[in-house]
């Protein structure tokens, strides 16, 4: 069973359609008992990361999500979360990554990056099996995690930075799998079945 996460960060209903076209079998929950049940966890995201770091708190699942060793899928903020620390409200996070997350230079692009994207694969992971290199995902963000050693896809935005990562059990994706299509569903079905 998958736990998806539900912390207050977000619309998730769109992960849920995703999963539900999967036919997965999965529990929408932010209670530490229910997560430890789960094979899997996906942890997704939309908003702003202190705000996201203090329902973490609350809900006391903070310390929980930074030492699993289930397999965890953080999705756009969620992968975020992972860092050490976001500029954005200026919060320590889950340190998972030894990375800062960072905003892109509103002088140099248009903030937020929204749109398609294409991705270019630096390093093997069964997260992008059955993905063509360069294919295009759904980006909706204002920051970025940095290319870093545990980056194993890039896009640029004026930057080139993290479009997912992969450390242990912890995977991370900066676009929106669950609005770019096919190849989304692809990525979300491979991190079910293979990570």
């Amino acid at each position: 069973m998958i736990a998806l996460i539900d912390y207050g960060a977000g619309n998730i209903q769109s992960v849920k359609n995703a999963l539900d076209d999967l036919n997965v079998v999965y529990t929408v929950t932010n209670r530490e008992s229910d997560i430890l049940k789960c094979d899997k966890i996906i942890f997704p995201g939309v908003g702003e990361a202190s705000f996201a770091i203090r329902k973490l708190h609350l809900l006391n699942l903070f310390t929980m999500l930074r030492i699993t060793k289930k397999p965890l899928l953080g999705i756009c903020l969620g992968m975020q979360l992972l860092t050490a620390k976001s500029k954005e409200g200026d919060v320590c996070c889950l340190s998972v990554l030894n990375t800062t997350t960072e905003m892109f230079e509103p002088s140099k692009v248009k903030v937020p990056h929204m749109g398609w994207n294409r991705v270019e694969v630096i390093k093997d992971s069964p997260l992008f099996d059955g993905i063509e290199n360069n294919s295009y995902f759904y980006f909706a963000h204002s920051y970025y995690v940095p290319q870093n050693e545990n980056t194993i896809t890039v896009s640029d935005y004026g930057v080139r930075f993290s479009a997912a990562i992969a450390k242990d059990n912890f995977y991370g994706v900066q676009f929106h799998p669950e609005k770019s299509g096919p190849k989304g569903i692809q990525i979300l079905k491979n991190f079910i079945e293979k990570c």
